[in-house]
């Protein structure tokens, strides 16, 4: 049977390919990038800012996971955070405070208990271009660890795909 802490590994191994990825298209296009960050808790940002060159062109991240912060600082409106209304006003927000061309965010449930009504495993997801606004919800199997890397990758694919037009 395999452990647990391996797969959890091999998943961070290929999130952090897709970071530099990311750094090879952000360089052909020129743009910033950022991130709003609650369910992940600066997870994306820990590659981004790994990834090479990031200097040149990483803006940096809000991690907003208390719903405080994402009323107060990103301007969340009060109420359920794990809706698609709140991955959006993070990532415009945090594409704003951050003056950052692209900007993902991420909301959603950990678990392991369900939260809001929603499922544990649940993830809504923002991305910000400078061109277009997209919004997708998501729901990862496992425990928190492998919820909060399930949804960092794909957070990473997002911009990925966006940043390769």
């Amino acid at each position: 049977m395999p452990d647990l802490n391996d797969a959890v590994e091999t998943k961070a191994d290929a999130a952090q390919e897709l970071a530099s990825d990311l750094a090879e298209a952000i360089d052909e296009r020129g743009w910033t990038v950022g991130t709003a960050e609650s369910l992940t808790g600066g997870t994306i940002a820990t590659l981004l800012a790994a990834a090479p060159g990031a200097g040149e062109w990483f803006r940096g991240s809000v991690v907003a996971y208390s719903p405080d912060v994402k009323f107060d600082l990103l301007g969340v409106d009060p109420g359920p955070v794990v809706t698609e209304d709140c991955a959006r006003t993070m990532a415009r927000s945090a594409s704003r405070l951050l003056e950052a061309d692209l900007v993902v965010s991420v909301t959603g449930v950990g678990g392991p208990e369900p939260d809001e009504g929603k499922p544990a495993g649940t993830a809504w997801f923002a991305l910000v271009t400078p061109d277009a606004e997209h919004a997708e919800e998501a729901r990862f199997d496992g425990d928190p660890p492998e919820v909060v890397t399930a949804s960092t990758e794909h957070a990473l694919r997002l911009l990925l795909e966006a940043a390769r037009g």
